[in-house]
């Protein structure tokens, strides 16, 4: 079983494999509300996600899993969240500072 990092918007689940590359996944579960709010935060946070992709280093297992608040959450923020959730959970090549 992998750690756990959690924000208001986003759970990080990670955990090292032996690959080498990366691989993800985005969980919206029915809290989140009916299928266009869940698809709608599985599309937002994978586009939050698409330009941090080349800093995450390689052999991860990642599970993204949406919050309630997920729902109202602008790009910005959801972008902040995945920033700050991959620091804590030290996958990202170079840390981000600021």
């Amino acid at each position: 079983m992998g750690k756990s990092y959690a924000h208001p918007l986003i759970v990080l689940i990670a955990l090292h494999n032996e690959k080498e590359c990366s691989r993800f996944a985005v969980v919206a579960g029915r809290s989140l509300g009916k299928a266009v709010q869940r698809n709608r935060a599985k599309r937002l946070l994978r586009e939050a996600l698409r330009p941090l992709l080349p800093s995450i280093a390689p052999g991860w297992d990642v599970i993204f899993i949406t919050r309630r608040p997920m729902d109202t959450a602008t790009f910005q923020a959801t972008q902040g969240a995945l920033q700050t959730l991959l620091d804590r959970a030290k996958i990202l090549k170079v840390p981000h500072v600021g």
